[in-house]
C-alpha cells in the first residue's frame, strides 16, 4: 500500500530508541525525509538512509523550536512522541513537585513548543499531519504513574482541541495510544519491570509476566507496531481521520 509519504518532510521527537526509533525507520522505508530529533544521538539513528539524526535536548524549552528550525521551510509531517515515565512505587505522597515539573514538561510541554513551532511551517505549505504518542494511561489511570497518566491526558486533550482549530486549515491531529510495548522503558535497566519488582521484592520477569497477563493478546505490542500506526495516521489514505484516538494495547482496556 502507497501511503503518500515518499518526499515528504517529517519531524520526529525522542527518535533515539524504542517507540521512536521504530517511527523513524517506517517514514524512512516509506521515502519520507526524516529530522530525528534526540538528546543524544544513537549509532542506529546516525546509520539510517534519508534521516538526519539532530542532538537537541527536548526538555529545554528552546529545544522544540531548534529541531523545528532545522527542517527549513517545509514540513509535511510532525511526531511528537518524546516523553517519559517514571514508577513511583512510594506512591502519590513521595511525588514531589519537581517530579510533577519534570513529567508535565516532557510529555506535555515538548508537544506543545514543537507544535507551535512547526504549526505555521505546516499552514504555510497548505496542511499536514501532527501525530502523537500518547498512552492507555490517559483513560487507564495508574498510581504507579500518576503524573504521567495525568500528562498523557493532557495530551490527548490537547491533539483533540488543535484538530478542531487546524483541521478547517488542512492540519490533521491525531493521538496513538499504546498500553505496554517491549522497549527499555519497561524492559530494561531501570525500567518499570524492574523498579516494581525492587520495591516489591520481586523478579522483574515477575513483574513482566504480570503486565502481559492484564492482555487478552498475552504479550507487549512491539515498537514497530505502534510505528505501522502512526505512519498510516500521517499518510495520504486517512485523509479524513482527525481528533481521534488509536489504541493499541492488546486488550488491556476492556471497557467500550
Amino acid at each position: 500500500m502507497d501511503l503518500g509519504l515518499t518526499g515528504k518532510r517529517v519531524v520526529v521527537t525522542g527518535a533515539s530508541r524504542g517507540i521512536g526509533l521504530a517511527i523513524v525507520r517506517a517514514f524512512a522505508a516509506e521515502g519520507a525525509t526524516v529530522l530525528a530529533g534526540a538528546r543524544r544521538v544513537t549509532p542506529e539513528l546516525e546509520k539510517l538512509d534519508g534521516v538526519t539524526a539532530v542532538a537537541v535536548d527536548l526538555a529545554d524549552p528552546a529545544g522544540p523550536a531548534r529541531l523545528v528550525a532545522a527542517a527549513g521551510d517545509r514540513i509535511d509531517v510532525l511526531v511528537n512522541n518524546v516523553g517519559i515515565a517514571p514508577p513511583r512505587p512510594q506512591g502519590f505522597l513521595e511525588v514531589t513537585d519537581d517530579m510533577w515539573a519534570t513529567t508535565w514538561n516532557l510529555n506535555v510541554m515538548s508537544a506543545v513548543r514543537a507544535t507551535r513551532a512547526a504549526l505555521p511551517v505546516m499552514l504555510a505549505g497548505g496542511g499536514g499531519a501532527i501525530v502523537n504518542t500518547g498512552s492507555v494511561n490517559a483513560r487507564l489511570a495508574d498510581p504507579l504513574v500518576v503524573d504521567y497518566s495525568a500528562a498523557k491526558a493532557a495530551l490527548t486533550n490537547f491533539a483533540k482541541s488543535l484538530s478542531k482549530e487546524f483541521g478547517p486549515r488542512g492540519i490533521r491531529v491525531n493521538t496513538v495510544a499504546p498500553g505496554p510495548v517491549a522497549t527499555d522503558l519497561w524492559l530494561g535497566s531501570g525500567g518499570v519491570a524492574e523498579t516494581v519488582g525492587a520495591a516489591q521484592g520481586i523478579d522483574p520477569s515477575d513483574v513482566e509476566a504480570g503486565a502481559k497477563a492484564a492482555m487478552v493478546t498475552g504479550r507487549f505490542t512491539r515498537p514497530e507496531e505502534v510505528a505501522d500506526l502512526v505512519v498510516m495516521l500521517a499518510g495520504g489514505n486517512l485523509g479524513n481521520v482527525t481528533g481521534t484516538e488509536i489504541t493499541i494495547d492488546g486488550g488491556m482496556i476492556t471497557t467500550l
